[in-house]
C-alpha cells in the first residue's frame, strides 16, 4: 500500500515537471478579452488603464513621427555623400536676412561707420552717401564689396576698405524638441553646429533622452522645390565617442528632434512597480522583474502577463515564471518590447 502511494506521488510530481517543461505551457498568447482584469485590484486596474490611455495619447500626439516616416531618411554618411557641400563652412557662409543687425566700418572715413544697422523686413539697409542697399541673401564679404563699389561709383571714396560683421542674428531660426532642459526656437548664428544647438537647449535629460537625434531639414525653402529630409544622428557616438562627422552645420528652419527613451511598465505584485527606460540592450521578462526589485510575497508568479500591442491588436502573453527560473528553461524567457505592460497579479492563496 505504501509503495503504491509513493508511486502515485512520484507520478504526479513527474507529470507536473513535464507540464512545466513544455514551451506551450510556459508561454501562452491570447487576445485581450477582459480576462486580465479579474486578478487585479481596483488600484492596479486604474493604473493599467492610465498607462493605456497615456500611450494612446502619446501615439496620437506624435505628428512628427508621421513626418519622419513619410520623409526621405539619411544616415550622416549617406547625407554627406548625397550633399557633399552640406558641411562646408565656406560654401555655407552665413547669408543675412531681414531683422539681422550689422556693424559697418569704413577705415578711410570713420564718420561713415555705423553700428547697429538693422536690415529691414524686405532686406534693405540705409547707408550714408549711397542710400538704400539691398543686402538680403548676401554674405558679409559680399556686402563689403557692394558698399565699396557704390562709394567708388559715386566718387566718394576710391577703393574704400569696408568691414561688415553681423552683431545680431534674427533672420534665421532652428528648433530643438524632445527631452532637453530648454526646448524651443533659437536664432541661428553663423557656423553653428548640432552641439551648439544642444548647448543652447541646455543639454539633454540623460534619463529620458533616447540614443538618436533627428534633424528634419527644409531644403529650398519658399520655392516650388521645397522638400524635407531627415538626417539621423547617433547621439552616443556624437556625445561620448568624438564622432565629429555627426556634428553637422545647422541650416535655417532645421528642427532637431530627440525622441524620448522608450519605456516598459510593471504593475501589480512587484516590489518597485513603475515605468522603466528601455535602452538598446535586450531585456527579458525575468530581468525586467529583477529591475523592479523582484516579486512580492503574494505575487502569482506563474500568472504573470505581458500586455503588448502588435499590429494594432492588443495581446496578452501569459508566462509561468517558475518554469523558466526553476526548471532550467531560461532559453524560453520572453524578450520585453518597448511599450510592454507587465502585470503581476496577486496570488489566490
Amino acid at each position: 500500500m505504501k509503495l503504491s502511494f509513493r508511486f502515485i506521488l512520484a507520478f504526479i510530481a513527474l507529470s507536473f515537471i513535464n507540464s512545466c517543461s513544455t514551451g506551450k505551457d510556459i508561454v501562452r498568447v491570447i487576445e485581450v478579452t477582459g480576462g486580465i482584469n479579474k486578478d487585479l485590484s481596483k488600484k492596479e486596474l486604474a493604473k493599467l488603464e492610465a498607462i493605456r490611455a497615456a500611450k494612446k495619447n502619446e501615439n496620437n500626439g506624435h505628428k512628427l513621427n508621421n513626418v519622419i516616416k513619410g520623409t526621405q531618411n539619411y544616415s550622416v554618411t549617406q547625407y554627406l555623400a548625397a550633399y557633399p557641400n552640406a558641411d562646408n563652412p565656406v560654401a555655407l557662409d552665413y547669408r543675412v536676412g531681414g531683422y539681422d543687425i550689422l556693424d559697418i566700418k569704413v577705415y578711410e572715413e570713420p564718420d561713415l561707420s555705423r553700428t547697429g544697422v538693422r536690415i529691414s523686413a524686405d532686406g534693405n539697409i540705409s547707408f550714408p552717401l549711397i542710400g538704400r542697399i539691398l543686402v538680403n541673401g548676401l554674405t558679409t564679404s559680399e556686402i563689403e564689396t557692394l558698399i565699396s563699389d557704390k562709394l567708388a561709383r559715386g566718387q566718394f571714396i576710391i577703393d574704400a576698405h569696408v568691414s561688415v560683421i553681423v552683431s545680431g542674428y534674427w533672420s534665421k531660426q532652428f528648433m530643438v524638441l524632445g527631452p532637453v532642459a530648454k526646448p524651443g526656437s533659437f536664432p541661428l548664428k553663423a557656423r553653428e553646429r548640432v552641439l551648439d544647438a544642444i548647448s543652447k537647449a541646455e543639454g539633454i535629460e540623460s534619463e529620458q533622452g533616447g540614443n538618436q537625434l533627428m534633424i528634419i531639414r527644409t531644403q529650398h525653402p519658399d520655392t516650388q522645390y521645397e522638400t524635407k529630409i531627415v538626417i539621423r544622428i547617433d547621439l552616443a557616438a556624437l556625445l561620448h565617442e568624438g564622432d565629429q562627422q555627426s556634428n553637422l552645420l545647422l541650416m535655417d528652419r532645421d528642427l532637431l528632434y530627440i525622441p524620448r527613451a522608450r519605456q516598459f511598465y510593471l504593475i501589480g505584485q512587484v516590489k518597485k512597480p513603475g515605468s522603466f527606460f528601455y535602452r538598446d540592450k535586450d531585456i527579458t521578462l525575468v530581468e525586467a522583474i529583477s529591475m523592479a526589485g523582484g516579486f512580492t510575497k503574494i505575487a502569482a508568479r506563474n500568472r504573470t502577463r505581458i500586455v503588448r500591442m502588435e499590429d494594432g491588436i492588443e495581446k496578452i502573453i501569459v508566462v509561468k515564471i517558475d518554469a523558466i527560473t526553476k526548471s532550467g528553461k531560461k532559453g524560453q524567457d520572453i524578450l520585453i518590447h518597448p511599450g510592454d505592460i507587465i502585470v503581476v497579479p496577486e496570488s489566490f492563496f
